[in-house]
């Protein structure tokens, strides 16, 4: 029988609705974080000076340092545990934003804005890990698809927040709002478990009954330099998954910022600069209602229908029909059509990213499971940077109606990874 989500949070021990919530929070509120920027970039530009280049140029630095920060909390995740890492990375990007606001200058931002991206993206692996850990292999799916489902929450709340503030307490208060999540890292400190899986893993190699084996490999751990630690995904029997996992994420993630930075502008543009000709549109209305009508219940979706068709055949339909659908979107000239198309890509372009995190938990063991989760998901957030500048750019030429067919390419080609990924529904994770 399908569990719903409410039965599903009803169903779960307290231990394990605690790690939901933690790594849900810390999600929705990276989501928050990371897009009060594009929503009071306007104003930003004219109060500091940029030329849309520089304002590219530090968003595209914010998902480079995501790729980074992915990796390098994932190390310390796996070194000195789960819950201390991702109170680390909340405080990190949460005190970063705030310092956003008090930039007075474009290279103050940029190291503000550099720093958040960091926590940004080890937030992101370190819950997922956490969620994964704590959940039994029945629920384990659909629990990731909840976690993941938050980012549409943060998305709205910033949408819905930026707005007001910016208009009456200037964008530098936007940016203020920023450090509430750092509330939530003292209720997380007391009241979420570390993961047992992690303990007993560090702990059995330390034990006084240890074997010489696995106390030499402790040892090693120690030793070890931390690039030779990360070597470990690109290294059998490891190795082809990290590359295809790493692949498919950054092939989806080129095709979503591409179209959903785009998305907004191309509805206003005149039809001779390749848009839609509607005028200014209202971006907290459009935003919202992507994200709790489109991005939301498909990022819920998925982990049901991953449970019921297996993981590779979930990837499969959701970006396939991704895919199908942009260019009848692109095609599309009415406001409700696009409206209702529009949405729908969203369920399934942005559904799909809850897979990310189900399928990479499965793979990976519990030694390497954090860092794994940030290299192939934040390391393809940092290479899809060039996304929103390339179909610019491409857009710029031909209009953008034309350019969001590199979006098609982005999700065709990531279902031919997804051929290339292993099933691993129903696998006890260890």
């Amino acid at each position: 029988m399908a569990i719903g989500p409410i039965k599903l949070i009803l169903q779960a021990t307290p231990a394990q609705r605690r790690t939901l919530l933690a790594a849900a929070l810390g999600w929705a509120l990276d989501a928050f974080d990371a897009m009060v920027y594009a929503l009071v970039l306007a104003l930003l530009m004219r109060d500091l000076g940029m030329t849309k280049t520089i304002a590219g140029l530090l968003g595209t630095l914010t998902l480079l340092a995501s790729g980074i920060g992915g990796v390098l909390f994932g190390f310390f995740a796996d070194r000195i545990g789960r819950k201390r890492t991702l109170i680390a990375s909340i405080l990190t990007y949460s005190v970063c934003s705030f310092a956003s606001g008090l930039a007075t200058t474009i290279t103050m931002l940029a190291v503000a804005r550099f720093v958040l991206g960091l926590g940004m993206g080890g937030e992101w692996n370190i819950g997922a890990t956490l969620v994964a850990e704590t959940w039994p292999t029945e629920t384990r799916a659909k629990a990731l698809s909840l976690v993941q489902s938050s980012w549409a929450f943060g998305f709205a709340a910033a949408a819905l927040v930026a707005g007001p503030v910016a208009r009456y307490f200037g964008w530098r208060s936007v940016f203020f709002v920023g450090i509430l999540p750092a509330l939530v890292t003292l209720w997380i400190r007391k009241s979420v478990p570390e993961s047992e899986m992690w303990q007993e893993s560090t702990s059995s190699e330390t034990a006084p009954g240890a074997s010489p084996i696995d106390r030499a490999r402790a040892a090693a751990k120690v030793r070890e330099p931390r690039m030779h630690n990360l070597s470990l995904l690109f290294r059998a029997p490891y190795a082809k998954h990290t590359v295809a996992l790493l692949l498919f994420n950054f092939f989806c993630l080129f095709a979503w910022w591409g179209l959903f930075t785009w998305m907004p502008p191309y509805l206003a543009l005149p039809i001779s600069e390749g848009g839609r000709g509607f005028g200014v549109v209202d971006a907290t209305s459009l935003l919202v209602i992507l994200n709790l009508f489109g991005m939301f219940p498909g990022y819920v979706s998925f982990g049901w229908v991953a449970d019921h068709l297996g993981r590779r055949t979930a990837f499969l339909i959701y970006s396939l029909m991704a895919a199908l659908l942009i260019p009848f979107y692109a095609a599309a000239r009415s406001p409700f059509s696009l409206m209702v198309l529009g949405t729908i890509v969203a369920f399934f372009g942005t559904g799909i990213f809850s897979g990310s995190g189900i399928l990479g938990s499965e793979i990976f063991p519990t030694a390497l499971r954090a860092r794994a989760l940030g290299l192939t998901y934040n390391g393809a957030r940092a290479m899809s940077a060039v996304a929103p500048l390339v179909i610019g750019r491409v857009g710029q030429a031909k209009g953008l109606g034309w350019a969001f067919y590199l979006c098609v390419a982005g999700y065709l080609l990531a279902a031919a990874i997804a051929t290339q990924l292993p099933e691993t529904r129903g696998k006890n994770i260890a």
